[in-house]
């Protein structure tokens, strides 16, 4: 099996800009391009990445593609169409119909006021559209209502895939555990829902990086999920905010050293192929 970055962004802040909280910093606001990052997808054995999208921008997730046309390393991209408005998302998902590299979209619903957004009837009749399509549907639940409205529509459409980015928020810089520890597992008794072992920007841009304090987590989500739904990714360049990209992902290979080598070929490359339909 490869071994797969299933979650990294690129950026040029020139063509694009982020508006990344001020709490964030500044280190973020500047170029991240497919350069930067191949030399530490090198020095760590990575075989490839999945791209995904960093703003909830159509015209992104072109650039990606064409991205992703001319750099071996990425294959596949996680883009962004219009839920909300279900002729829009249908247009857009005809003109992606050539696209073989695009697998999936995501929509930042961490910045959705309604935290049932999911469940509106626009967005309903577009995710059925990417059910009919097989392509993933991934999500950032940053609240415990915002996770309930998750599996909720995982549980109306359960031959949709469904990706919970970054282990599903865990309160980690709290040292946190309920409702989240509770909400893993009734995602878990889903089976079209998959985790990806990464962290996001709002947990690692107040707590820099520790193995040993993510492991209770990351155990957690391996115990219920079982490795062929669990995957690994570095969330580069956000999670530079913690800690370096070899750190990071030295750390994710030390959080699965106990599992058995298929269980670990799992997590670092083989569901990444599975539920993306890489191999």
């Amino acid at each position: 099996m490869a071994v797969i970055d299933c979650h990294h962004h690129v950026w040029w802040v020139a063509k694009r800009p982020h508006h990344f909280p001020p709490a964030w910093g500044t280190s973020l606001n500047r170029d991240f391009t497919p350069d930067d990052l191949f030399p530490e997808l090198r020095a760590a054995g990575i075989d490839g990445t999945v791209l995904v999208q960093s703003m909830d921008n159509y015209d992104e997730t072109l650039e990606y593609l064409d991205l992703a046309d001319t750099t071996p390393f990425i294959r596949a991209v996680v883009g962004w169409i219009p839920l909300a408005d279900p002729a829009a998302c249908a247009r857009a998902l005809d003109a992606l119909g050539g696209q073989t590299k695009f697998v999936g979209m995501r929509h930042l619903i961490n910045f959705e006021p309604d935290p049932r957004w999911l469940l509106q009837p626009g967005v309903q009749a577009s995710l059925d559209m990417l059910r009919q399509r097989r392509l993933v549907l991934e999500v950032i639940p940053n609240t415990e209502p915002q996770m309930a409205s998750v599996l909720e529509a995982a549980r109306r459409m359960p031959d949709l895939p469904v990706v919970l980015n970054h282990l599903g928020r865990p309160p980690v810089p709290e040292g946190g555990w309920e409702p989240w520890a509770s909400q893993i597992a009734q995602a878990a008794a889903l089976p079209n829902v998959s985790v990806k072992l990464s962290l996001g920007g709002d947990v690692v841009w107040r707590w820099k990086w520790s193995t040993e304090a993510l492991r209770r987590y990351s155990d957690h989500v391996l115990s219920h999920f079982g490795a062929d739904r669990v995957m690994a990714g570095s969330n580069w360049p956000v999670v530079l905010l913690s800690g370096g990209f070899q750190q990071v992902w030295r750390g994710i290979e030390d959080l699965v050293s106990g599992l058995t080598a298929a269980e670990r070929a799992a997590v670092m490359g083989g569901t990444a192929e599975e539920v993306y339909g890489l191999r």
